[in-house]
C-alpha cells in the first residue's frame, strides 16, 4: 500500500460496490451519512493558530507557590512547644476543650496566673505568659520593656509550681480530715499499679529461678557424661555401685598373690 493508507477514504464506495454485487445484505447505518457528508480527502493536518508568548526576562522567576495556602503561625504555639516539651506529663491530666475559645484574654486578668472560673493548666502558664510581654493594651496594661520571653517564661513557671503545690497541700488536707471522720478512700491508682507489678515481678521470679536450675541440670549431666542408665538407677543402687568401685581397687585380681594378707580365693 506505500506509505499512505487510503482504503479509510474510499469506504463509501466499497459499501456501495458490496451492497450492488449482493454481497451484503443491507447498507450500513452510517451509509447515507457518510455519502451526505464525506469525510476530508486532505492528508495534511493544518497546524492550529498558536499563541504568540512574550520572552520572558532571565531574572524574574515565576512563583511557584502562588496558588498554596500560606501557613498559619501563632507565637502562642512556639510557647506551647517550650513549656510542653519541659512538662510532658500536663497532656495527660483531663481537660475540658470547650472551656477554651481563643478569647481568654479578652475576658480574663492574667495578671495572674490562676483564674477563679478554670482551672490552673499549661494553657495558664501560656496566656501568662504572652501577658507579660504584651500586657493587655485594651485594659490599659503595658508590659514591663525589660521583660524577655526567658524571663517571663520563667515567672510564669514559677507561679506555676505554687500554685500545683496549693492544690497538693488542699487535697491532702481535706483527705486526712476525711479520714479522721471515719473516711475510706480505698487503694489509689498508684497503689494498684503497684501490687499488679509486684505479682507480675514474682511470678517471672519464679520462672526464671525455674529456668536457671534446668540450665544447671543440663549442664552438669553434660560435662559428667551421665547417661540415661546411670541416673535411672535408685539411690541404693548408686551407693552400691560406689562401695564396689572403692573395693576394687584394693582386691587384686584372679592369680595373684595377697600381700599382707591372706590369699583372696574368688
Amino acid at each position: 500500500m506505500g506509505r499512505y493508507d487510503f482504503r479509510p477514504l474510499r469506504v463509501y464506495q466499497t459499501a456501495s460496490q458490496l451492497f450492488a454485487s449482493e454481497r451484503i445484505k443491507n447498507v450500513p447505518s452510517w451509509h447515507e451519512v457518510v455519502g451526505t457528508v464525506p469525510p476530508a480527502q486532505t492528508l495534511v493536518r493544518t497546524q492550529p493558530l498558536q499563541h504568540q508568548e512574550r520572552p520572558r526576562r532571565s531574572n524574574v522567576r515565576k512563583p511557584s507557590k502562588l496558588f498554596q495556602p500560606q501557613r498559619v503561625v501563632y507565637e502562642e504555639d512556639s510557647l506551647r512547644k517550650e513549656f510542653f516539651g519541659d512538662h510532658p506529663w500536663e497532656l495527660a491530666r483531663p481537660r475540658v476543650v470547650l472551656e477554651n475559645d481563643g478569647k481568654d484574654a479578652e475576658r480574663k486578668d492574667w495578671s495572674l496566673v490562676s483564674q477563679p472560673d478554670r482551672p490552673i493548666d499549661g494553657e495558664s502558664v501560656i496566656q501568662r505568659q504572652m501577658f507579660l510581654l504584651h500586657g493587655n493594651p485594651e485594659k490599659g496594661q503595658r508590659p514591663d520593656p525589660k521583660m524577655t520571653p526567658a524571663r517571663a517564661y520563667d515567672q510564669a513557671r514559677k507561679e506555676f509550681y505554687e500554685m500545683r503545690l496549693q492544690q497538693d497541700i488542699e487535697r491532702r488536707v481535706a483527705r486526712e480530715e476525711a479520714m479522721a471522720t471515719g473516711a475510706y478512700f480505698g487503694k489509689s491508682t498508684l497503689q494498684i499499679g503497684m501490687e499488679l507489678e509486684d505479682k507480675i515481678f514474682e511470678e517471672w521470679k519464679a520462672w526464671a529461678s525455674a529456668e536457671v536450675i534446668q540450665q544447671e541440670q543440663r549442664r552438669a549431666a553434660m560435662y559428667t557424661g551421665v547417661d540415661n542408665e546411670t541416673a535411672a538407677l535408685s539411690e541404693g543402687e548408686q551407693e552400691m555401685e560406689a562401695a564396689l568401685g572403692e573395693v576394687d581397687s584394693t582386691v587384686p585380681a584372679q592369680g595373684q598373690e595377697a600381700r599382707g594378707s591372706a590369699a583372696f580365693v574368688p
